[in-house]
């Protein structure tokens, strides 16, 4: 299986469990890997046979500014949710960075590895 990413997606959202964070935008940092066959896309050289991080670049940005939450945790299982079910990937891992989250740290942040579940 192949992989497709996205690196270092900046997205400015409300986010935080503090007063002061949901006052102003904070820069998030998303790293988006995703399994794919590339074969039939490489084959035709055809885009809807590819998975495309356009799209799903798109709808992470999409997703986290219309939809503010507290926690990084939550942002970040719900954006493995949508990324499985509306793209065509059976796994998907996604680290998220918040870089002003401590003022001692260059970045702090979560990720997660997540699979489609098998019907």
């Amino acid at each position: 299986m192949d992989k497709v990413f996205i690196s270092q997606l900046r997205v400015d959202a409300i986010i935080g469990v503090y007063d002061f964070e949901k006052e102003s935008k904070q820069s998030l940092y998303f790293d988006i890997e995703m399994l794919s066959d590339i074969k039939p896309a490489a084959a035709s050289d055809d885009i809807n046979l590819a998975l495309d991080y356009a799209k799903v670049s798109e709808r992470v940005i999409e997703h986290t500014v219309a939809k503010p939450v507290e926690l990084l945790e939550t942002l970040v299982e719900q954006l493995a949710s949508i990324i499985l079910s509306e793209f065509n990937t059976p796994q998907v891992t996604i680290r998220v960075s918040k870089p002003a989250a401590v003022a001692q740290a260059n970045t702090v942040g979560v990720e997660i590895t997540r699979t489609k579940a098998v019907s």
